[in-house]
Parts: structure tokens; sequence; C-alpha cells
């Protein structure tokens, strides 16, 4: 089976900043500046920006909601300068994370191993409770009377992203478990690139059925974004390990000694009762709180991965 790949855009506008910074070298108070003792190890770690990145599966407002509040929370409670920069698909943010452009980063279950797979040394270190029972949901058009993954055949479906392990490698595993191969028995295999995407798709009458995250589903119907009377879900896949956070192997070399653990710990004391704007945070998240997982949570995630040839090296 070959998979599409997806083509790897982040851009990461450090130019300007490199401009910016000649500039400055040249004033009167950079050369002043140049003259004075220099500043303590610590003071200097601390100048030094930690990027930020996670997989944009969801509406923008979603993701600035999401990730730009956790670096504002992560800023305040480390002392670290952390900044969230946008990233345009799945692929680019596990190319950013292993080239170190990007630090610590959100993702879900495959990219997760992707991104430490390339960035030997990384490790997970948080995810959300409903992430160690994570599930994916299978809509469909209820004019169409389709009950199980073996009605789908000679119907059209859209997955979410190529990189998604709950819009489409989990989807894809349990289709293939029920005797299906996506391009050969479906009438058409499509990828929207985000859970909403797939919903709207499905809803509008493009594709018969799409494979997406359960989060997004219930929040999409407890929002009323969603008419069910057109969608419903008729399949919900077994739990599995899905989305968290994971930081760089060299964390604490380029950040500070302990940096990666002091990260930990601001996530685990994160909480929606701790006020208005935690929970603001955590709602993004569709979540109360954070807990702790490994790299080990992942290896059945690795396996499926391999065995669809989604994961090769």
């Amino acid at each position: 089976m070959t998979m599409r790949s997806n083509r790897i855009r982040a851009v990461f506008p450090m130019l300007g900043v490199l401009l910016l910074g000649v500039i400055s070298a040249c004033s009167p108070a950079a050369q002043q500046a140049a003259s004075q003792p220099a500043r303590p190890a610590a003071q200097q770690q601390q100048q030094k920006v930690m990027y930020i990145g996670g997989i944009p599966d969801q509406d923008l407002s979603v993701l600035e909601t999401r990730f730009k509040g956790i670096a504002d929370y992560l800023s305040k409670e480390t002392g670290l300068r952390v900044q969230y920069i946008p990233i345009v698909d799945y692929a680019a943010l596990v190319t950013a994370f292993k080239q170190g452009d990007v630090q610590l980063a959100w993702f879900g279950g495959l990219t997760g191993v992707q991104a430490r797979l390339a960035a030997p040394g990384a490790r997970a270190i948080v995810q959300r409770p409903q992430d160690e029972k994570f599930v994916s949901v299978f809509i469909a058009r209820k004019s169409l009377g389709v009950k199980s993954l073996a009605d789908l055949k000679g119907k059209t479906l859209t997955f979410g992203s190529e990189s998604s392990t709950s819009g489409h490698l989990m989807p894809r595993y349990y289709i293939m478990q029920a005797g299906l191969v996506p391009e050969k028995d479906l009438k058409s295999v499509n990828y929207s690139g985000s859970h909403d995407t797939t919903i709207k798709l499905v809803e509008a009458g493009a594709f018969q059925a799409g494979a997406l995250n359960v989060d997004v589903w219930q929040r999409n119907v407890r929002d009323g974004k969603v008419d069910i009377s057109k969608v419903d879900v008729f399949y919900t896949t077994p739990p599995y390990y899905d989305y968290h956070w994971v930081v760089r192997g060299d964390l604490d070399q380029k950040f500070g000694q302990g940096t990666a653990d002091k990260l930990k710990q601001a996530f685990l004391k994160l909480n929606a009762s701790n006020g208005e704007t935690e929970k603001k945070i955590m709602d993004a998240f569709d979540a109360k709180n954070f807990i702790p997982t490994t790299n080990d949570n992942y290896k059945a995630i690795e396996d499926v991965a391999r065995s669809l040839g989604i994961v090769q090296n």
C-alpha cells in the first residue's frame, strides 16, 4: 500500500529576527552593552525562546486558544520564554521537531511515534486522561442506513489527515480488520486534513461517511454545529493511546538542567479548577487536566503503523 506524502511546509520567520540582531549590534547601546560584564548563565538561558507547536487537527480558533494559552501559562510557571508557532500540517510539525525548530510539541499517537523516531532521545511527558483510552468514531449520512464497517463497501469515505491517528491510522486499521481494503472496496477515499472538515464534508453530502476524533465530534454535537438528523455515529473503535506532549532530548542542554521536568510539573499543575484562565486552556483541550505518560504507551500505535506501511524506518 502506498501512502500519499504530505508536503513539508513549516516556515519560521527567523530572517527578520536575524536582521534585527545585526542592526541592533551596530547601535551605540549594543556597543556599550558589549563592554559590560557577561550576565550569569541562568539569565542567559532565560533569554532563549522555546518554540512549541501542535498538530493542526481542528479549526484555527481552537488551535489559537489552546497553544497561545499554553505558551503564556508555561512562560509564567517556568520563567522560560515560550512562544507558539502555528504549523501548516502534521508532517511539517514532525519535521520542525526533528530539526529542533520546535522543542515542545503536541502530537497525536502516530505523529508522536514519527517524531521520536526522527529525534532520538525525545520523550513523551504528559497526556490527557482520555488519551489512555481514546477512540475514533465513524459517521455517515442517516439516509444510507449504514450500520457497520462492512456496510462501507461501495461507499465514499473521507479520513482526516493522512498522519492522523484518530482520523486515519486507527480507522484504516479497523476497516481492514472488517475485511475491506479502502482503496479497493470503497468507491472513493479522501483526506480532509482535519476532523472539523470531515464532519462538514459528510454533513454536506460530499462524502457518504467519515472517520474522526471522538472529542471533536462530541464538541460539535454539544455546540450545535452538526445536524444529527442528517449525520450520526454508526461505529466506535476500541480504545488506544493517542494525543500527548513530547519534549526533545536536548531540551535540558539548550535551556538548562531540569527544564524538561520543570515543564512536566507545570503541565501536571494545570487544572480547570484553578480559575478562569486555566479553565479556558483546558476547555480548549477538552479535558480538566494532564497526567503523566511515557514513550512505551505508544508501542501499539507504532506496531499498527508499521503493519500498514506508514512507519518504515
